[in-house]
């Protein structure tokens, strides 16, 4: 089943839909959240959540890709779960250091309060993203969207981590010195 017709199910209220669904994007789902919570039990609940999400805002949602909003719906949902988590415990852990690393390029990660400014610098981003190359993008990617560790980009790109590291350590700077050219204060 191609992602419209899974869509449709979701518009017409088919609850084999949401089966689809998890059969078809659950491993994705999974992956995301785990790489994020650390925890397979905690991944299972933002999968489960993340259908659930699905379920009720399709209609009046209607995703061209499923995948990616499954994806988007689950990755939000695990960092909500690990902010209430660290909030609750203050642990360590991959997103504490991917925030860590974020906040060198952008200072601290909830200063674009107006909708305007996060909408330029979303936009801001993406060009940036755009500019690189297809590996450097990858790298991006996979480390602040995926929250995969370095440990993981390493051995995908089959490189050393510190070799990743300083990789991702290069883009952090360009991606500061582009916003600040772009007018951002960073």
């Amino acid at each position: 089943m191609n992602d419209s017709e899974i869509v449709a199910g979701f518009l017409a209220r088919d609850a084999d839909a949401v089966v689809t669904a998890q059969e078809t994007y659950g491993r994705y789902c999974l992956a995301v959240a785990r790489n994020i919570t650390g925890s397979d039990e905690d991944a299972e609940e933002c999968l489960n959540d993340a259908l659930l999400a699905a379920w009720n805002s399709i209609p009046p949602k209607r995703p061209e890709s499923l995948r990616g909003y499954l994806g988007k719906l689950t990755r939000n949902l695990a960092i909500n779960r690990l902010e209430k988590q660290r909030a609750a415990k203050r642990g360590g852990g991959e997103m504490d250091a991917i925030l860590d690393e974020v906040e060198e390029v952008f200072g601290a990660v909830d200063s674009a309060e107006d909708e305007a400014m996060r909408h330029a610098l979303t936009e801001a981003i993406d060009a940036f993203l755009a500019s690189l190359d297809e590996d450097r993008r990858a790298f991006f990617v996979r480390r602040y969207w995926y929250a995969e560790s370095v440990g993981q980009i390493a051995g995908r790109f089959g490189i050393r981590e510190n070799t990743a590291a300083q990789i991702l350590r290069r883009i952090r700077k360009k991606l500061k010195d582009y916003l600040t050219r772009e007018g951002f204060t960073v």
